[in-house]
Order: structure tokens, then sequence, then C-alpha cells
């Protein structure tokens, strides 16, 4: 039924059931399972009135970005490979997380896409917006959501 199954994740609980729900998907049906974190890109300098900044070279914030992206997907991998089922991950920088999801979705022909929600509700839910609700409005990829 399903050949290719996308699981982005943030690193939270909330994902990692996501995670989790995916790998029984990719196991059950025999398919790949890609795990796929979104990263905003460092490619502003921010700026606060009246404070020193401190620079930190840019190979030292790579690094410390890479360690970090590291230690997320190990942690999403562990989960399912706990599930039985080996998983494809990676980390895409993006200002738009849902366009970057999708993007990746179509690149690696998913079938699926496998997404936790926060189910905010009514006001903050429409002032925050969600980034599951952007994928939901805007693919037409079938998107499994976790609550």
């Amino acid at each position: 039924m399903y050949h290719d199954i996308l699981v982005p994740t943030d690193g939270s609980k909330l994902s990692e059931k996501a995670v989790e729900t995916g790998a029984k998907f990719a196991k059950t049906f025999a398919a790949k399972l890609h795990i796929l974190h979104v990263r905003p890109p460092l490619d502003r300098v921010i700026y606060s009135e009246g404070a020193a900044t401190i620079y930190l070279p840019k190979e030292q914030v790579r690094k410390q970005i890479a360690d970090e992206e590291w230690q997320l997907l190990t942690a999403a991998g562990e989960v399912a490979k706990a599930c039985g089922i080996s998983a494809e991950t990676e980390y895409v920088l993006s200002q738009s997380p849902y366009e970057a999801i999708i993007r990746v979705a179509q690149e690696r022909k998913c079938d699926l896409i496998v997404m936790a929600s926060h189910g905010r509700k009514g006001i903050s839910g429409l002032i925050l917006g969600s980034e599951t609700q952007k994928v939901l409005t805007h693919t037409d990829i079938p998107v499994f959501v976790i609550r």
C-alpha cells in the first residue's frame, strides 16, 4: 500500500510518537522510512539595541548545528530501530518548514506523510498556525496526523 513514508520531527515527545507510528507503518507495509528535521537558516544577524554582540566563527556555529541535528535525528532513528526498522534521516534548512516537508516528500516520492500536531484550536490555532495544517492544505500526498 505505502512504499515511502516521511516523518518530519522537531524532537518533541509528540514527534517521537509520530516517528514510532511511521516506523510501525513502514514495518507493516515493508516501506522505506524517511525522518526529516527542518531548521531555519542562520542567515540574519540579530541586533539588540544597546547590547554587545559576540562573534562566533561560522565553522563553530555549523559544527554546533550539525551536532544538534545528529543528536535529534539519531534519537528519532533509535525510536524507529526499536520498532524493528531502519530509517534514512536528514535535515534541511528552510524559512518555511511546511514547504520543505512537501518538497522533500515529493523529491523522495513519498506516498504518506506522518506528522504530529499539537491540536491547537480557536484563536491560538489561528494565530500560531500549524505546520501540520499547512502541509495538509498544500499537498495531495496523504497525511496521517498524530495527536
